[in-house]
Formats: structure tokens, C-alpha cells, sequence
């Protein structure tokens, strides 16, 4: 997959479903051992049973919306005797309609995990991934390009990240390849968890399998932006040259409940 050396693991977040289990098996097929994180310890344990060396993987359930779940899955991490050669920060999710109709707790919930945690996750392990020649990938949006009017706080936590991986890959050039990865709409469950209806996004949507194989193309190239799926790279090349308030009168039409 890459120039970083051999006999590291990888550690992947939100790795029980949508792109996580699909990055799980590519990752797998590369030759990395893993350690797969989620809140569910069932569904991680299904999706280790689905790998073709499920022994070699580790799992740990952990909320990443809080200190004690980060520093758990640090833990877990660095316990091993194999140094962390990658980290897949694919943890997120979403929280869609009126900003007040949600608590203060569910906003800071999102941008804890959304934003807060990979950070964290990424500052503690950098040391090893720089010693290791190793890789970031950083799962952002296209919800981040501009303001999202009913998925504000979502959109605030993915700009957050696409502008700190961004600037991190800068930093990081020639010593830790950075993805940054924006898809746009894809069949993962984001939707029912974050309450949006299936309505939404339909047409838009780019198979998960496609979003993954763009990260780890976009990786075996050095690293980058990546925005998978040419109807998506459409859509960002139009956020880009739209007017903000003219995007966001759009999408305050598109999106509302």
C-alpha cells in the first residue's frame, strides 16, 4: 500500500459499519493487522468475523465522544508490541434538522467525535506513524466545503477537519502521508442515524466501496484531497464557485425538514 514498514498495525475508528468495514477488508488484503473501534462491541465483532484473518485483529469498543473512551482506545493501541503504521480516522456521524430542537450535549457529542477525537487519536499516535513512515487518512465531507443549513453543527465539525488534515498534511509532507477524504452522499447509514430522510441525496449517491478505493488510491499516490465519484467532484467544483449565500439559500430549501 505504501512505503511504511512492515509488521505495523493500523488503527481504524467507526470500523463496524459503512465505509469502516469496507476499509477494514481492504486493509486487511494489504497485509496491515488491525485494531477496529467502534461503540458496539457486537457489530465490531461481526466485522472482524468477516475478515479472512480475524485473529490478527484486535477490537475495541469505545465511545470517542469522551476523554475516557480516546484514552481507552489509546491504550489498546500502544499495549501492543507492533508499532501503529496507520490511522484511519473514520469515526463520525451526523445530526440533522432544526439547530435548537437538538440539546447542547448532542452538539457537542458531534464535534467531539466528529472533530476533537481525531486530533487527539492522531497527536498521540503521530511519533510512531512518523517513525514508521506511516499514513493518515482523515474521513471529512463534502458537508464541510460550505455551510449546511438543518446540519449545521455537522457541517462546522467537517470543515473543521478538512482545514486541520489539510494543514497537517503540510506539515507532515515527506515524513506521514495525510488523506483527506470528502465524499459526498453514499448508501453507509449515515442517513438513519442522523435522522435525514431517504429523499435526500438519492440520485447523489456514490457506492462505499468506490469512496474507500479513492482514499487508498489517493494514498498509494503520496497522499491528498480526495473527493470520489465525478457527479461529486462536480458538486464541490460548484460549492466552490457558488456564492455562499446563494449555496446556502439552496440548501436551506434542499435540506429542510
Amino acid at each position: 500500500m505504501g512505503r511504511e514498514r512492515s509488521g505495523g498495525v493500523v488503527l481504524l475508528t467507526g470500523a463496524s459499519g459503512g465505509f469502516g468495514r469496507i476499509f477494514a477488508r481492504r486493509l486487511e488484503q494489504a497485509g496491515h493487522n488491525l485494531v477496529l473501534s467502534g461503540r458496539d462491541h457486537e457489530r465490531l465483532a461481526a466485522c472482524r468475523q468477516q475478515l479472512d484473518r480475524p485473529q490478527a485483529h484486535r477490537i475495541v469498543a469505545a465511545d470517542l465522544s469522551t476523554q475516557e473512551g480516546i484514552d481507552a482506545l489509546l491504550d489498546a493501541t500502544t499495549s501492543s508490541e507492533a508499532p501503529v503504521c496507520g490511522l484511519v480516522n473514520n469515526a463520525g456521524f451526523g445530526l440533522w434538522g432544526p439547530f435548537e430542537r437538538r440539546t447542547s450535549c448532542d452538539h457537542r457529542a458531534l464535534i467531539a467525535t466528529d472533530l476533537i477525537a481525531p486530533m487527539a487519536l492522531t497527536h498521540a499516535l503521530l511519533p510512531q506513524l512518523r517513525r514508521q513512515h506511516g499514513f493518515i487518512i482523515n474521513v471529512s465531507s463534502l458537508a464541510g466545503e460550505s455551510p449546511l443549513p438543518w446540519m449545521g453543527s455537522y457541517s462546522a465539525a467537517k470543515a473543521g477537519l478538512t482545514s486541520w488534515s489539510e494543514a497537517l498534511r503540510a506539515e507532515l509532507a515527506g515524513a506521514v502521508r495525510v488523506v483527506t477524504l470528502a465524499p459526498g452522499p453514499s448508501p453507509t447509514g449515515f442517513r438513519s442515524v442522523s435522522g435525514m430522510p431517504d429523499r435526500l441525496g438519492g440520485r447523489l449517491r456514490t457506492p462505499p466501496e468506490r469512496v474507500v478505493d479513492a482514499a487508498l488510491a489517493t494514498l498509494a499516490r503520496g497522499g491528498g484531497f480526495s473527493v470520489p465519484g465525478w457527479r461529486h467532484r462536480l458538486l464541490w467544483l460548484l460549492q466552490k464557485s457558488t456564492p455562499r449565500p446563494l449555496s446556502c439559500a439552496v440548501m436551506r430549501r434542499y435540506l429542510a425538514p
